[in-house]
């Protein structure tokens, strides 16, 4: 009995522990595709003010 008891436990560990890492995962890549999507920004704002100095 104490050992289907420990295979029980250790099924719902290792599912918990899954989870918890897919949602690191899935949080690190939203962090990375707002960081990239502030760069594209970034990137776009100074070659539109460079092409504006230039112009001049």
């Amino acid at each position: 009995m104490g050992k289907t008891i420990l295979t029980i436990l250790g099924v719902v560990l290792a599912i918990w522990v899954a989870m918890s890492v897919i949602g690191a995962v899935v949080s690190m890549l939203k962090v990375f595709f707002f960081i990239g999507f502030v760069a594209v920004l970034v990137v776009l704002a100074v070659t539109l003010i460079s092409k504006t100095s230039r112009s001049r």
